[in-house]
């Protein structure tokens, strides 16, 4: 039997489903077969890991990222931070997922060479690479507390003016 690419498509978009509506925790062979409308074992014809098949996954986030950032980031340090922030809060699942690189690092998916880019714009955009450094860890930090809801114990609210001024303040040193 020939391996059909539509459902290898569809289990990578029955996985981004699975990812952006339960997080990738809920990602598992069986049950991105069952919501691909295949059989349980149809997955490992594609993706002979589940971690192959969350690189496949996160893949596809990056790539819906990176449109996203790709021209922000011209527009700007703050338009990128406000881009990523956005993408952070709107999907929550994907946004960790694609930056678990412990899981995805030996599956394949070349994925730090999209998110490489990301930092080599940075490094454009402030002239320096401690600058970036500084400007990623903190923009991707507010998103993380923001999903955390941690700041709002203490009466503090991130939105994205906190995020932009953040990131513009970071860049320029």
């Amino acid at each position: 039997m020939v391996d059909d690419p539509s459902t290898r498509a569809r289990l990578v978009a029955a996985g981004v489903d699975l990812v952006d509506t339960a997080g990738f925790g809920a990602v598992g062979v069986r049950s991105v077969a069952a919501r691909a409308g295949v059989s349980h074992g149809a997955p490992r014809r594609y993706f002979p890991t589940l971690e192959s098949l969350l690189a496949a996954i996160a893949a596809e986030g990056v790539a819906d990222l990176n449109a996203a950032l790709a021209p922000a980031i011209a527009n700007g340090i703050g338009d990128g931070a406000v881009a990523y922030w956005r993408f952070a809060r709107a999907r929550p699942g994907m946004f960790t997922l694609i930056f678990r690189h412990d899981l995805l690092d030996s599956a394949g998916g070349r994925l730090r060479e999209t998110t490489g880019g990301w930092f080599s714009a940075l490094v454009e955009a402030t002239g320096d690479e401690l600058r970036a450094v500084s400007c990623w860890a903190a923009v991707h930090g507010l998103c993380v507390l923001a999903a955390t809801r941690a700041p709002e114990a203490f009466g503090f609210q991130i939105d994205e003016s906190v995020v932009r001024r953040v990131a513009e303040d970071r860049a320029g040193g």
